[in-house]
């Protein structure tokens, strides 16, 4: 390494450290208004959100950055990188090439208009006032548009939001797997309906203090391997892991006083976000390398814990009598199977977030159905909720009561991730792949969950997946795990097999 290339690496590396500690600051004040923060202090806080955002965008697109990568872009020190400092420069030089494009004015009014639109958005939803949100949801939509014509449009106006969260995905590869997942799904949910071997989920419906619900979560959460030294659970009104840096990555749920699932399986879920943020290598902290390489398989680890693992017959083997200590009046007179099969219950219902595994894509489908009428066909704001009622009643035959149990049920939209839904399926897909592959790796799987060991599964999952960090793309990941590409079959396996033994089909 000559001196050159080691003075402007130190020089790159210094730079972007400083852009991290940015990013960790507007984190922390994104948790906060999340949970808890002052209402009367909402808007100033949204202004310093923005300032400091502003900050680092400034300093992603400055012509120190641009001096430096294009340094880094000659063949004498392209030829000095290895294969981590190039990820590291391409991950620099696609977000510089990116965010150049849009004026640091502009940017600031978007990311303060953004983290107002969240906090306007919990009123909304508590008051079922999409009226009062549309305003601030219309501007949100108008800047995504403008900010797309910066980028420039790739095959389709919505295949530039999706690369934002699953790099290289298009529209054309998703409704690719979309239509082979649907045609296997929905007859699978058609027979399961009309089955009449319906589990019995009564005892479900009784009251469950949050004390008990918090005290549970947080057992789970160190079963699974979660560190409460470097992270924290707390409440917000829609569950949520932030990773501030792979020693401080916190988690929310959401109490239901009546259904002791919701907050249970939100812990699960979270909390495999949050194992992923946990173990990456820390050789990648101060690096825009230091996170998840992509939502899809940030996704396919919180649903993996919170379904394939945490809904599966073998933990609750396990389990079920420490959820009867926490909740002895609720479940003394219920056995494991009876748990078993309640939390696995099918039914069309209006909520993505407490829906089963077999319709939940049917929900994820609706979203990216309205995001792609949104962008690329025109759709108005003040259409959705109509246009999402009726998808609900032409794919899961029921019709919300009120906008807060529709249109405004979802955060994401509110703080501008347009292009995230899709992930949700993307990552049932990846999990259930990479699961497959776990199997075949760790034969006794089954045994160890019934035991109460999961360390070898977290310790599986980091080696193959939570280490490399963003150093490795989605397409590579899967490829190098499982040995072949993204193969929607796998989860249409594993719902089949569940849900005929369930059912007794």
């Amino acid at each position: 390494m000559d001196a050159q290339f080691k003075e402007r690496w130190e020089q790159f590396q210094q730079l972007n450290r400083k852009i991290v500690s940015y990013s960790e600051a507007v984190g922390l004040l994104h948790w906060d208004l999340r949970t808890g923060a002052p209402r009367k202090g909402v808007e100033a806080r949204s202004e310093t959100i923005g300032m400091l955002s502003t900050e680092a965008f400034k300093l992603q697109t400055s012509t120190e950055m641009g001096e430096l990568l294009d340094f880094f872009a000659q063949p004498e020190a392209a030829q000095q990188l290895d294969e981590r400092k190039r990820r590291f420069v391409e991950e620099c030089r696609k977000e510089y090439n990116r965010s150049k494009l849009i004026p640091a004015d502009k940017y600031k009014d978007y990311t303060v208009l953004a983290a107002h639109s969240e906090s306007k958005w919990e009123d909304a939803k508590e008051n079922s006032d999409f009226a009062g949100f549309e305003p601030f949801l219309s501007k949100i939509v108008a800047f995504k548009q403008e900010f797309i014509d910066y980028w420039g449009v790739k095959d389709t106006r919505y295949d530039t939001l999706l690369d934002m969260y699953e790099p290289d995905m298009t529209v054309e590869k998703l409704n690719e797997v979309f239509d082979r997942l649907r045609a296997r799904l929905v007859p699978l949910v058609k027979s399961v309906l009309d089955s009449q071997n319906k589990p019995e989920t009564g005892f479900l419906d009784q009251l469950f203090t949050d004390d008990q619900q918090e005290k549970f979560g947080k057992f789970l959460l160190e079963q699974m391997g979660y560190d409460f030294e470097a992270g924290r659970m707390d409440e917000s009104v829609h569950p949520f892991c932030t990773g501030l840096n792979i020693g401080d990555v916190r988690i929310t749920t959401n109490y239901l006083q009546d259904d002791v699932t919701s907050s249970l399986f939100s812990c699960l879920h979270e909390g495999g976000h949050a194992l992923y943020e946990q173990n990456i290598d820390p050789e990648l902290v101060g690096t825009p390398l230091a996170t998840g390489t992509s939502m899809g398989i940030h996704e396919s680890q919180s649903r993996l814990w919170e379904n394939m693992i945490g809904r599966s017959r073998p933990f609750w083997k396990r389990y079920f009598k420490d959820l009867q200590q926490h909740f002895p009046d609720q479940f003394n007179n219920v056995d494991v199977e009876e748990f078993y099969r309640a939390i696995n219950k099918v039914e069309n219902s209006l909520i993505r977030t407490e829906s089963d595994e077999l319709t939940y894509n049917l929900h994820i489908i609706i979203r990216y159905e309205i995001e792609k009428m949104l962008f690329n066909e025109g759709l108005s704001v003040k259409d959705l909720p109509e246009v999402w009622n009726r998808k609900y009643k032409e794919y899961l035959g029921i019709m919300p009561p009120n906008d807060a149990m529709g249109v405004l049920q979802d955060v994401h939209w509110a703080g501008g991730d347009f292009g995230y839904f899709a992930s949700y399926s993307l990552g049932n897909m990846y999990a259930a792949q990479f699961i497959h592959t776990m199997r075949k790796e760790l034969p006794e799987m089954d045994s160890l969950i019934e035991e109460g060991n999961l360390a070898p599964i977290k310790e599986w999952l980091t080696e193959k997946i939570h280490k490399y960090g963003k150093s490795e793309t989605p397409a590579e990941i899967i490829l190098r795990v499982t040995g072949e590409e993204l193969n929607p079959d796998y989860l249409a396996d594993y719902l089949e097999a569940k849900y005929k033994e369930i059912y007794k089909l």
